[in-house]
């Protein structure tokens, strides 16, 4: 009798535990704890992403799903010319295109792009080409049309397709060289945003829309050979607006697309292509259509689109054909802090965070000396505090932190330079600040710490910045500008960070900074500006979470540039965050705010786990 063992040239195992290694792929063994029989195989499944800072429809999009570029698009009223990159996790503002532009082919690497006709307004036949850091002109494409749709490198591109301005649908195919467009055989029928992708010598083409002489839409599937054209089997869905991502004519992914009407019937089917039929995959997480795209047939992104019209969300969804499970980062909710508290501070980690002093909220508040010890699932309350007194600096973990300052009251208050230690039970003062400090940032442990700007009248604490090494405080080094009541932090204090918020009008600021030991070194910008935002990190890396008037995107450094991050599910202003995470950001928290909030949400990375299925009769 055939066995398992003759087939394979081993038995089946037993263990208690699942097999973790990427070895196990292919691999049936017998769980023990849960008596069931298990394998690991590659699956592909969709995952939300950090959304883009612009959202819009019908972007040109290139690159790879750790590298990819949307350029241009519309968001109704008008053509855009702003371009984002993707890392892989996060959006970043890049250079701009030459002129506003949607619906165009595109093609290349995010240091070697392509686009080319399009809309903006008129229909082009303009090509452009990006570096990574600056747009140059290339030659023009045949016709003038919109809707055209390509895939390839900069240096040997494909265009295929449009909606010219008779207005029609065209048949025409081009190749490029990196200079200069040359006709090639037509596509087997009229075609406007027929999803394409795949090399200039072996590429697919499949659905779209053609509009003459009654518009609808198509399922057909053509491949590529640099000289001609060949059906293929059909696709399972007719559609138009579709994303395609793919390597070669006979390994390509395709998803979303709308059907006859204008936005209404969009799709979340997926299914990919192995050169002679269609699979369907894990479908899209949200319904997906004029999209921009990048990638390969198990490694692709989209963004942007259409899907909720009038609206142009920049929602982001991520494909991964891989053994592994992939779960994205995500902020979730956590056991809400035992009343309301506005202007609380904030210390230590999701699974040993601390809260002190702050006030019941902004209307008519109560100042507040409590102190209260998070486990990750619930809240305990810790000794009071010295002094009643909201916008406190502070800094450290749950058994080693410290605190002070901000807006001491009873009415009708002033800022006050007090300060303490908390060693996880207790509070005990220690040295005042050399100044009265309100909103100042604060890195660092209950013995070596750092403290920077304030909100005070004294131009002189609005820029400076002290540590205290366990005994005494010492002047620092200043900063390059001012700062108050936003995202600061840092696990010690020579890898501090600040970003946001001002102290003179207006407040809200697209300034960042980072500290050394010695000097602070303004960094690159946030993507918007923010005011009494809060963050967690360090100056390697940090997040920038949420602010004025009680918003919910967030950013995140990654040690070169500021990126788009997942979003808060409430917004906040004058909240309390974690401020000691390390490595990285993981492990933070943020609770409370203004306007009576008294929730908490958890910051967790994307993480990456073998994918171990139960083996059944069926399976």
């Amino acid at each position: 009798m055939t066995t398992y063992r003759k087939i394979h040239g081993r038995a089946i195992k037993s263990v208690s535990t699942n097999l973790s290694a990427p070895s196990a792929e292919g691999q049936i063994w017998f769980n023990t704890t849960d008596n069931k029989f298990k394998t690991v195989v590659s699956a592909g499944a969709w995952v939300s992403s950090a959304a883009a800072s612009n959202g819009r429809s019908s972007p040109q999009g290139f690159g790879t799903q750790t590298a990819a570029v949307m350029a241009g698009g519309t968001t109704g009223p008008g053509n855009q010319s702003y371009v984002e990159e993707y890392n892989g996790s996060g959006w970043s503002s890049a250079t701009a295109m030459p002129g506003t532009r949607q619906d165009g082919g595109s093609a290349g690497t995010e240091t070697a792009g392509l686009v080319w006709c399009g809309e903006g307004p008129a229909k082009l036949n303009t090509t452009i080409e990006y570096d990574g850091s600056s747009w140059s002109s290339g030659g023009a494409y045949p016709i003038t049309a919109r809707g055209v749709r390509g895939s390839g490198s900069q240096t040997a591109a494909l265009g295929c397709g449009g909606d010219t301005t008779a207005p029609a649908a065209s048949n025409v195919s081009a190749e490029y060289d990196g200079s200069s467009w040359t006709a090639g055989n037509n596509l087997p029928g009229n075609r406007i945003a027929a999803a394409t992708s795949g090399p200039q010598t072996s590429a697919l083409a499949t659905t779209g829309k053609d509009n003459t002489p009654n518009p609808s839409v198509s399922n057909l599937n053509t491949a590529y050979d640099g000289t001609n054209w060949t059906a293929q089997t059909v696709y399972p869905l007719s559609l138009r607006q579709a994303a395609s991502t793919g390597t070669s004519s006979s390994a390509n992914l395709l998803a979303g697309g709308v059907g006859a009407t204008p936005f209404g019937d969009a799709v979340t089917t997926a299914a990919q292509w192995d050169g002679s039929s269609w699979t369907t995959t894990g479908s899209l997480g949200t319904k997906s259509t004029h999209a921009g795209y990048a990638g390969t047939s198990t490694s692709s992104v989209l963004c942007g689109g259409a899907q909720d019209y009038p609206n142009y969300p920049g929602v982001t969804q991520e494909f991964n054909q891989s053994i592994n499970t992939f779960t994205a980062a995500a902020w979730s909710s956590g056991t809400a802090l035992p009343g309301v508290r506005w202007n609380t501070s904030g210390a230590g980690t999701q699974t040993a965070g601390l809260i002190f002093g702050g006030a019941t909220g902004p209307s008519g508040p109560a100042f507040l000396n409590t102190t209260f010890e998070y486990d990750g699932a619930s809240w305990t309350a810790g000794g009071a505090t010295p002094i009643t007194s909201i916008n406190q600096f502070s800094a450290g973990i749950q058994t080693a932190a410290i605190g002070g300052g901000g807006l001491h009251r009873p009415s009708p208050g002033s800022n006050v330079a007090t300060s303490y230690t908390y060693d996880g039970s207790s509070w005990t003062t220690i040295t005042d600040t050399p100044e009265a400090t309100k909103g100042a940032g604060g890195a660092g442990t209950s013995t070596a710490c750092l403290i920077y700007g304030s909100d005070v009248p004294s131009s002189t604490m609005n820029q400076d910045s002290y540590s205290w090494n366990g005994s005494s405080w010492a002047e620092e080094g200043a900063m390059n500008t001012s700062f108050q009541n936003g995202a600061a932090g840092g696990p010690t204090e020579n890898t501090a960070f600040k970003a946001g918020s001002l102290f003179s009008g207006p407040e809200t600021s697209t300034n960042f900074e980072t500290y050394n030991g010695s000097a602070w070194t303004a960094g690159p910008a946030l993507i918007t500006t923010a005011a009494q935002n809060r963050g967690f990190g360090s100056s390697a890396e940090c997040l920038s979470i949420g602010g004025f008037n009680k918003i919910t995107p967030v950013e995140r450094y990654d040690g070169t540039a500021w990126h788009t991050s997942p979003s808060l599910a409430t917004g906040r202003k004058q909240f309390a965050s974690a401020n000691f995470t390390a490595p990285g950001v993981s492990n933070g928290w943020v609770g409370g705010g203004a306007d009576g909030d008294s929730s908490v949400e958890h910051f967790t990375e994307e993480t990456t786990s073998l994918g171990v299925k139960d083996l059944t009769q069926s399976s």
